[in-house]
């Protein structure tokens, strides 16, 4: 009775965790091919005017280089208006954003720091275009990447559009080189829920938003960019994600800080789906609910399914020699993530470690999230994730994305 009861708890767990990571996508696959394809719209008449809004907190080392970045991007002058919303920033971030009065660049400046979400409720009152387009300070945005996401929307039926992330590094020697194979994973899925419906979470380096979708002011817990999607839902709009608009986030240089990272991001993202949970309901949303589902709930709650398997596959050692290769097997990818955790910043990970060890990390790091999450503690107050510099590689970006090797990442 037992050896069955745990046969079957480890099959419930492989079953889940294929396909929350392999089923999921490979439907949507077949969805894509079997949907009628949505009819072309016409092109814009004239670009809109845009609103692009710009977070910061004591970014005086990289500000400076974000607004000439933005400043250059592919998009008519007089068509587009930059905002930086300071979150009371104590170091000369202010300063360093008042030199570009000039040059079109709006500066507001909360007296107390409240975090992300407050910064980008404070700035509804002052937005004053058609779309409202939202970045990171640590980020790269491609030249031509404005225009594509812009245009994506024509379609009437499009409230978001999302760019594509390409994770990028600093140099060769990165203790986290398996968060490019995630993250490419990532938006291979994002491209398939734009055939399908929709995806279900914009990217925070670089997305846009119809005004009407970005007036609602949020609770300042909740995650602005995954809330922009579910938002736009409610309304009757799909979020799309757009290929050919580019943004290079540079790759946190350690496991320990991508840890921390994803720990506050699917805290704040179990806050906004709680606070959304209607979506859940496929008898009212049908596609979307289960992409929702599939895309965020499942992914987080792997470590949890996870766990069930462990012990099964423990109780199940005892008899069986597979069982007892299974837990040398899952003593491995714990080591390898010890490894990875204690690696030094400046080193290489090997290809064979990086992988179990992100893996790993990252479903710790879904755990904690939901404990804290359940716990109902909050985050309020923002901690911008400080990435390492990619200046020395920025030269090579434009090549990067040009012709068949478009969007790749560099490694």
């Amino acid at each position: 009775m037992t050896t069955s009861l745990c046969l079957w708890v480890l099959g419930v767990a492989i079953a889940f965790a294929t396909y929350t990571y392999l089923g999921f996508p490979l439907l949507l696959l077949l969805l894509a091919v079997l949907r009628r394809r949505r009819p072309l719209t016409a092109p814009l008449a004239a670009w809109p005017r845009i609103t692009i809004v710009l977070p910061v907190y004591n970014e005086e080392a990289v500000v400076r280089d974000t607004l000439e970045n933005l400043l250059q991007l592919d998009y008519p002058a007089d068509r587009r208006d930059i905002l930086v919303v300071s979150d009371a920033s104590t170091d000369r971030t202010d300063a360093i954003v008042s030199e570009y009065a000039s040059r079109g660049v709006r500066l507001l400046r909360l007296s107390r720091r409240r975090g992300k979400t407050a910064a980008e409720n404070a700035a509804l009152a002052i937005l004053g275009g058609e779309i409202v387009v939202h970045t990171d300070a640590s980020v790269h945005v491609e030249r031509g990447a404005l225009k594509p996401l812009v245009a994506s929307f024509a379609d009437p039926t499009v409230g978001v559009a999302s760019s594509r992330c390409v994770s990028v590094a600093s140099t060769q020697t990165h203790a986290n080189r398996a968060d490019s194979w995630y993250l490419g994973y990532d938006m291979w899925v994002r491209h398939l829920e734009t055939l399908v419906s929709g995806i279900v979470g914009a990217a925070g380096c670089l997305h846009a938003v119809r005004a009407p979708t970005a007036a609602d002011v949020l609770p300042e817990t909740l995650s602005c960019d995954f809330a922009a999607a579910l938002l736009a839902r409610q309304r009757g709009l799909r979020a799309v994600s757009v290929e050919d608009a580019i943004c290079f986030v540079p790759r946190l240089a350690s496991l320990r800080r991508e840890y921390r990272r994803k720990v506050r991001t699917i805290t704040r993202g179990w806050h906004t789906l709680y606070f959304k949970r209607a979506l859940l309901n496929p008898f009212r949303y049908g596609a979307f609910a289960w992409i929702l589902a599939s895309h965020k709930v499942a992914r987080w709650l792997i470590p949890h399914v996870g766990v069930l398997g462990f012990a099964a596959l423990t109780c199940l050692a005892g008899s069986t020699p597979w069982a007892r290769w299974g837990l040398g097997l899952s003593a491995v990818g714990g080591l390898c993530a010890a490894l990875g955790w204690w690696w030094p910043e400046g080193r290489a990970l090997p290809k064979l470690v990086a992988g179990p060890a992100y893996l790993v990390i990252g479903n710790l790091a879904a755990m904690h999230a939901f404990v804290r999450a359940v716990r109902r503690e909050r985050i309020p107050i923002w901690e911008p994730t400080r990435r390492d510099t990619v200046r020395p590689v920025a030269a090579a970006w434009p090549a990067a994305t040009c012709g068949p090797q478009r969007g790749r990442p560099i490694w």
